[in-house]
C-alpha cells in the first residue's frame, strides 16, 4: 500500500450519451477482464436499477459493502469511503460519478471521494452521462426539457487518464428501453414519449461525440507539446469569412483558406447584401470572389440584412461556425469615434465565435474623397465653399510670411494649387470664388503697386485671367467625373435593385406582397397599391402600406403597367429618374400578380381532382362497406320473417344480434362519415374546457367491442388538459378500434405528462407501416389498398386527427420499438386561467 500511495491513481471514465447505453455494463466487463489477468478489483459501489444482465456481471467479483445512511426517513446506499481505503485495493469501481451524496457525508460528492481514491493511489473505473457535465447541463435540458441537478465539473473528467465513449444508437437504445433491460415496464411508455424521442437522443449522441473529440484534441496538443511536434496537424471546424466587396476581399478570402486548412474546418465565404437590394459588390466582383471561393474549396453564400453585423453573425450561428474571419476596418481613427464599425460590432457580439481581425493594405486608409462622388452632396458642397475661401487665405499667409524667401511666380502657383484643390473637392461655384479672391489677393499683396488693386504689368492680367480659367476647366471636369460617377451609381444601384425584384417574384412564396413591400421600403414611401380596372371599376388587387389609393388619381406617383393595371404610389413625389425602376417593378408586379392567380388556379385544379379523387374512393368504399352491413340485416330479417323456417331461440338471437351488430356498424360509418364531412367544410367547433385523461379512456372503451384485453396505465393523478370531451372520447375510440381491428389483441393504452403537455400513447404490436407511411396514416381511405377482409373505410384516424388539431393538440404515428404501431394523442395542460399552458 505504501508504493501504490506514493503515486496517483490513474482515472478511467465510461462516458455516454443517455442512460441505458451500456456504461456500467462495460465498466464490469473490464472489470472482469482485470480480473482474470490477477488485478486486485474491489466493488465500491455499482447501481445495477433491477437490470439482471448488469447484476450478473457483478457475480464473483469482490464488493466493499455500501454504508447506509438515513435522511428524511429513507435509508440510501452510499460509498463506504474509509472501508474501500482501508481495503487498498489496485483497482475500484465507483458507480456514477455525478452522484450526490447524501447530507452529512463526508464529501459533498462523489467524484470529491472518487478524488481522496486517486490520492491513496487507487485506479478508478467510473462512468458518468454526457448531461452531467457542468458545461454541457444547460444545452441538455434546452435540448430534452428535463433540468439535471447532478452535475460533475468537466475539469474531473479531463484529467482522467482515458475516457471512453459508450455509444449506441437511438434505435437501439429505443428498442433495449421496449424490451425492458432500462427500466420497467410501466416507466418504458413515459421515457420513449420523453427523454428518450429519437431527436434527443440523436442530439445528446453528437453532444457526447464532440465533447470526446475535443477531449482527443486536447490529448493530441498535449502530446505535441511534450514532443515538441510543430507541424501542423489539422482538427476539423467551420470557418466564415466575411467580404464586403472591398479590394481587400481576395486577401480575407486566401487568409480565411489558410486558417482553415489550419484546423481541417469547412471554409464559407459570405458576403451580405442591404435589404433593399443595394449591394455592396458588383455582379462581375461577385462572380468573381465565387470563382475565387471555389478555388480554394470554398463555398459562396449570400445573405440579405439592413445591418452587416447582425446578418453575419446570424449567419455564422445559423451554421454553426466556430470562427469568423473578418477585415480590420478602412475607416480613420476620427471617423471610429462617431461609429465603431463593422469590426467592432461584430467582436462585441461574437460570444462562443472566435472573431480573426485580419490586416490589409487599406486598413485605416482614413476619410477618402474619390474623384467620382458628386458635387452636389450637401457636406461636400459646404467643404467646397469653406475651403474656397481658407485656401487662398492660406496661401496669402504662407507668402506674407515668406515674402523675402519665395519670388511672384511661386506665389503664382499657390493660389493657382489652392484653386485647383478647391476645383477638386466643392466644383465650379467654389472654384470660381477661389479664383477671383486668389486673383485679388495675389495684387493686392504680391503684385506691384502693393496694398492696391491696380495692375502695372500685362503679364499679370494674363495670370490672373489664366487662374480664373484653370479654375473653370478643373471645376468642368470635376464635374463632369463626377456626373458619370453618379449615373455609373445610379445603373449600379438600379441593376441591383432589379435583380432584387426578380428574385423576390422567382423565390419568394408570396412575390407579390413582398415586392410592393420592397417598393415602399427602398423609396419611402407611405403606402404602394397594385390597381386593376374591372368592369370599369378600379380594384386594389394587393397593397401595403396605410391608406393605401383606391384609384389612380389619388397616387403621388402612379406608373401604368397596362391601360387596366397600375401601380400607384402615395408618400412623396419622386424625381422622374427613378421611374425607370418603378417601371420596371411594375411590371415584375404584374408577372407575379400572374403567376399568383396561375398558382390559385392550379391550387384550384389539384383540389378539384383530389375532391375527384375522394369522390370516387368515397363511392368504392363506401359502396362495400354498406352493402355488407346492408346485406346482413336483409337476409338476418327475411329469416326471421320466413314462415317455412322454424327457428330456435338461440338462432333467432343470433340473427338478432347479426341486425344489431351490422346497424352499429352502419351506424358507425355513417358518423366518421358525417364527421370527415364536419371537418372538411370546418364546422367542428370544440367546447373547450379542463379534460382528463382517465375518464376519456373510461367512456371511449365502454363502447368498443374487445376493450377488456386492452391494458390500461393511465393515472388518475394526471393533470387536465385542455380539450371538448365528446370529442376527445370519439378520438380515443376511433385510435383504439384502429388498434384492435389492425394491431391484434395486444394493445395498451398510457399516459404521461411531459413540458407542459400530457401524451396518450395507444400501443400495438401488430404489422405496423410500411416505412415513410407514417405521414400518410392519418390520411382518409388509407386502407382502400389493403387486402384483408377488415371492415372499415379507412377514416377514423381521419377523423381522430381532425378532431385533435380542433382541440389544438397534435396526433401522430411512431414504430412501435420491437414492432407495431404506437399513436400518440397530445393536448396542452390546462392551467388554472383555462387556456392552454404556453
Amino acid at each position: 500500500m505504501g508504493q501504490r500511495a506514493a503515486r496517483r491513481g490513474e482515472l478511467r471514465i465510461y462516458l455516454g450519451a443517455a442512460p441505458g447505453v451500456g456504461k456500467t455494463f462495460a465498466m464490469l466487463g473490464e472489470a472482469r477482464r482485470r480480473v482474470e489477468r490477477g488485478t486486485d478489483v474491489v466493488v465500491g459501489l455499482v447501481e445495477t436499477h433491477g437490470r439482471e444482465k448488469t447484476a450478473a456481471l457483478l457475480e464473483g467479483l469482490e464488493a466493499v459493502p455500501p454504508r447506509r445512511a438515513e435522511h428524511r426517513g429513507h435509508v440510501f446506499a452510499e460509498l463506504d469511503l474509509d472501508a474501500v481505503l482501508a481495503r487498498a485495493p489496485q483497482v475500484a469501481l465507483v458507480d456514477e460519478l455525478a452522484h450526490t451524496n447524501v447530507p452529512g457525508s463526508r464529501n459533498a460528492k462523489r467524484w470529491q471521494d472518487v478524488a481522496e481514491l486517486l490520492d491513496a493511489g487507487i485506479d478508478v473505473l467510473s462512468t458518468v452521462n454526457v448531461q452531467h457535465l457542468e458545461s454541457l447541463n444547460d444545452v441538455v435540458e434546452r435540448i430534452t426539457g428535463v433540468p439535471q441537478q447532478e452535475t460533475v465539473p468537466d475539469e474531473v473528467v479531463r484529467r482522467a487518464e482515458q475516457v471512453e465513449l459508450v455509444d449506441i444508437t437511438p434505435e437501439a437504445l429505443r428498442r433495449r428501453l421496449a424490451h425492458g433491460n432500462v427500466y420497467p415496464a410501466r416507466r418504458v411508455d413515459a421515457a420513449l414519449a420523453n427523454y428518450f424521442r429519437p431527436g434527443n437522443l440523436t442530439a445528446l449522441r453528437e453532444l457526447a461525440l464532440l465533447w470526446v473529440a475535443d477531449q482527443v484534441d486536447v490529448a493530441l496538443q498535449r502530446y505535441r507539446a511534450e514532443q515538441s511536434i510543430t507541424d501542423t496537424w489539422e482538427a476539423r471546424e467551420r470557418v466564415v469569412v466575411a467580404i464586403t466587396g472591398g479590394p481587400e476581399s481576395e486577401t480575407l478570402i486566401r487568409r480565411g483558406r489558410r486558417i482553415a486548412a489550419r484546423a481541417g474546418a469547412e471554409l464559407m465565404v459570405l458576403t451580405v447584401l442591404r435589404g433593399d437590394g443595394l449591394a455592396g459588390i458588383a455582379p462581375q466582383e461577385t462572380a468573381r470572389y465565387r470563382t475565387l471561393a471555389e478555388d480554394v474549396g470554398a463555398t459562396f453564400h449570400s445573405v440579405v440584412g439592413e445591418d452587416v453585423p447582425t446578418a453575419m453573425l446570424d449567419f455564422a450561428q445559423g451554421v454553426n461556425a466556430t470562427q469568423l474571419v473578418i477585415g480590420t476596418s478602412r475607416r480613420s481613427r476620427l471617423a471610429r469615434l462617431f461609429d465603431e464599425g463593422i469590426g467592432a460590432s461584430v467582436v462585441r457580439r461574437s460570444g462562443p465565435i472566435d472573431v480573426h481581425m485580419v490586416t490589409h493594405e487599406q486598413a485605416n486608409s482614413g476619410v477618402r474623397v474619390p474623384v467620382g462622388r458628386s458635387p452636389h452632396r450637401r457636406s461636400r458642397r459646404i467643404a467646397g465653399w469653406v475651403l474656397a475661401v481658407v485656401a487662398p487665405a492660406l496661401a496669402t499667409l504662407v507668402g506674407v510670411l515668406l515674402r523675402d524667401e519665395l519670388t511672384l511666380s511661386t506665389d503664382v502657383v499657390d493660389y493657382v494649387l489652392a484653386t485647383v484643390v478647391v476645383a477638386l473637392v466643392g466644383g465650379l461655384g467654389p472654384a470660381l470664388l477661389a479664383s477671383v479672391l486668389s486673383a485679388l489677393l495675389l495684387n493686392w499683396f504680391f503684385t506691384p503697386p502693393f496694398h492696391t488693386l491696380t495692375i502695372e504689368a500685362p503679364q499679370n492680367v494674363v495670370t490672373l485671367v489664366a487662374m480664373v480659367v484653370v479654375a473653370v476647366l478643373v471645376a468642368l471636369v470635376v464635374d463632369r467625373a463626377a456626373r458619370r460617377a453618379e449615373q455609373a451609381a445610379r445603373a449600379r444601384t438600379e441593376a441591383a435593385l432589379l435583380a432584387s425584384y426578380a428574385r423576390t417574384v422567382l423565390t419568394h412564396p408570396y412575390p407579390l406582397a413582398r415586392l410592393l413591400e420592397k417598393v415602399r421600403e427602398n423609396f419611402a414611401l407611405t403606402s404602394v397599391a397594385l390597381l386593376e380596372r374591372t368592369d370599369g371599376q378600379w380594384q386594389r388587387v394587393a397593397c401595403v402600406g396605410p391608406g393605401p389609393c383606391t384609384e389612380p388619381d389619388e397616387a403621388d406617383v402612379d406608373i401604368a403597367v397596362t391601360p387596366q393595371v397600375h401601380l400607384s404610389l402615395r408618400g412623396r413625389k419622386l424625381p422622374a429618374s427613378d421611374r425607370r425602376v418603378l417601371e420596371a417593378a411594375a411590371g415584375q408586379a404584374l408577372l407575379a400578380l400572374r403567376q399568383q392567380r396561375m398558382a390559385a388556379e392550379a391550387d384550384l385544379a389539384r383540389r378539384r381532382a383530389e375532391t375527384t379523387e375522394l369522390r370516387t374512393a368515397l363511392l368504392s368504399a363506401v359502396g362495400h362497406d354498406l352493402r355488407t352491413p346492408l346485406t346482413s340485416i336483409k337476409a338476418a330479417a327475411s329469416s326471421l320473417r320466413a314462415t317455412d323456417i322454424e327457428l330456435s331461440e338461440q338462432d333467432t338471437e343470433e340473427l338478432l344480434a347479426t341486425v344489431e351488430e351490422s346497424a352499429d356498424r352502419l351506424a358507425g360509418l355513417v358518423d366518421n362519415l358525417l364527421d370527415s364531412s364536419r371537418l372538411a367544410t370546418g364546422a367542428v367547433a370544440p367546447a373547450l374546457r379542463a379534460v382528463t385523461f382517465d375518464e376519456a379512456v373510461s367512456r371511449a372503451l365502454a363502447g368498443l367491442d374487445g376493450w377488456s384485453a386492452v391494458e390500461l396505465d393511465v393515472d388518475e393523478d394526471l393533470p387536465p388538459v385542455v380539450g371538448d370531451a365528446g370529442l376527445l372520447e370519439r378520438v380515443i375510440a376511433n385510435v383504439v378500434d384502429n388498434a384492435l381491428r389492425h394491431g391484434g389483441p395486444d394493445v395498451a393504452i398510457r399516459a404521461s405528462a411531459h413540458a407542459e403537455r400530457v401524451e396518450l400513447r395507444v400501443v400495438d404490436h401488430g404489422p405496423g407501416l410500411p416505412r415513410g407511411a407514417a405521414e400518410t396514416a392519418f390520411a382518409p381511405f388509407q386502407r382502400l389498398g389493403d387486402r384483408d377482409a377488415t371492415p372499415g373505410v379507412g377514416l377514423g384516424l381521419s377523423v381522430a386527427k381532425g378532431f385533435t388539431e380542433a382541440m389544438g393538440g397534435d396526433i401522430r404515428a411512431e414504430d412501435t420499438p420491437g414492432g407495431g404501431l404506437t399513436v400518440v394523442i397530445s393536448l396542452p395542460l390546462y392551467t388554472s386561467a383555462g387556456e392552454a399552458a404556453p
